[in-house]
Order: structure tokens, then sequence, then C-alpha cells
């Protein structure tokens, strides 16, 4: 796969976007996650994801063909989320009571598809709760946590998405895991 996408981009940069369309859609899933796990907002994540594709494809003729495309766009995403996290401060969340309602969270607003047994749902409770401690954590712990055991990327991936030393990564990784150790002390 990734010597159709590298062909792509040669194609994007002689100027057929239709190519572009092929690279958005194998990378769009994991651009997406990637944002959402450091933002925890879904339209958020959507907008930052698809301003990320925007910022790719503008600047693809910058794109070094030597380097891997992945490390390179995963990189704009996440400055862009930690540019969106740094410009707001957080004002809501999912258990946050929605004003003018009798006790109605933004949960209610969640579609459910199908009823879950009671393990699934506190795996789901469980998940929720450690992706809640996650989003307190300051932000260079936050994605350096996101990208390293929620997104599984090797040390030197975040390192170039990150444009940081290997061993800021490693620090980083061991403070933010121990400032995670002492939030979910009590679970």
């Amino acid at each position: 796969m990734e010597e159709k996408i590298k062909h792509n981009i040669k194609l994007v940069k002689k100027g057929d976007q239709s190519a572009f369309e092929d690279i958005v859609a194998y990378y769009q899933n994991k651009v997406f996650a990637i944002c959402f796990r450091m933002i925890g907002n879904k339209q958020e994540a959507e907008d930052i994801a698809q301003e990320a594709f925007i910022r790719a494809y503008l600047n693809i003729q910058s794109f070094d063909e030597n380097r891997k495309f992945s490390t390179w766009l995963y990189r704009i995403a996440t400055n862009l989320t930690i540019d969106r996290i740094r410009k707001k401060k957080p004002d809501y969340y999912l258990d946050a009571e929605i004003k003018g309602t009798d006790g109605l969270n933004l949960y209610a607003q969640l579609p459910a598809e199908q009823a879950l047994p009671e393990e699934e749902v506190e795996s789901l409770e469980m998940q929720s709760y450690i992706q809640n401690e996650i989003m307190q954590l300051p932000a260079k712990y936050r994605s350096i946590i996101a990208l390293r055991f929620l997104d599984e990327l090797s040390l030197k991936e975040i390192s170039e998405i990150l444009e940081i030393p290997v061993g800021t990564v490693k620090t980083r990784i061991h403070r933010g895991r121990e400032a995670l150790r002492k939030r979910l002390r009590h679970v």
C-alpha cells in the first residue's frame, strides 16, 4: 500500500487532484482517531482531520518523498490538534448537564445503536473514565500518551511527528504515565 501512496503523491504533485482522494480514503480514519483521542470531541476531531488533509494537499510540494507520508500527515494532524487545545479552554464534558434541561447530559445526545451487555457497558464506562482522565493531563503529555498507547506508534514515529528528540519522548511518556497513574490510583 505504501508504494501506491507514493505513486499517488507523485500524481498529486503533478497536478492530479483525484489521486489525493485515494490518500484521504486510506488515512481518514487514522487521522480522525489521532485527533479524537487528543481532543475528545467528535465534531472538532472531524474538523481538525479535514483541516489536516487540506494542509497536506496545499503543502504536498514540500513533502520529502524519502520519508514516510503517514508520519508527515500525522504530524500535521497532531500539531493542528495541539493548536486547537491551546486556543480553547475545556468548557464542557459529556457528563455536564445541558442548560435548560432536567438533568440531561451530552451522553443523552449520543445515538444508541443497540443495547449492550452489562460487561460491555462497564468496559465503555471505564474507557470513558480513562479518556476523561487523559484529557485532564497537560497537552504535552496528552499527545504523547495518545500517540504511544492509543495509536501504538513507535518512539521514533512520535519523535518525528512532534519534532522532538526521542529522549524527550521517553521522558514525557514516563512523566505522562506517572501523572495518569496518580489520577487513576483510586480505580
